[in-house]
């Protein structure tokens, strides 16, 4: 597997994707549990209203710079396979199986998105 396929998938399918569909499906927001602690520390010795609207839409724009480095790397094609992967964490606690299938398809569609000669002979674009 080519350098470039192999930091894209982990980055982005695995991390952004899959990772993120599990952290739905549990229930939990790491991103937002984190900023809330930092948040009310900083709060506690720093009370700037701009700082804590600043952290408010942080996630947001966290997310928004994720998804424009997905689509810069890996195209339309890469943002399928995100979008696969993160269905693949959803599904972990429905179906183990369904989970794994999907995850698979995603690491495929990512390791094709990124490979530019494979995709070219596969599709003739």
């Amino acid at each position: 597997m080519a350098k470039r396929s192999r930091a894209y998938i982990w980055q982005f399918v695995i991390g952004l994707g899959f990772i993120s569909g599990v952290w739905t499906a549990i229930g939990i927001d790491p991103e937002a549990v984190i900023l809330n602690v930092i948040g009310d520390i900083i709060g506690t010795v720093y009370s700037d209203p701009g700082f804590r609207s600043l952290l408010i839409i942080l996630p947001t724009v966290l997310l928004v710079i994720s998804v424009i480095g997905a689509y810069r790397r890996g195209k339309v094609l890469g943002l399928i396979s995100v979008i696969v992967a993160y269905i693949s964490g959803l599904a972990i606690l429905v179906s183990i199986m369904t989970s794994a299938i999907l995850l698979i398809v995603a690491v495929i569609t990512g390791y094709l998105a990124t490979n530019r000669r494979m995709r070219k002979k596969l599709t003739g674009i």
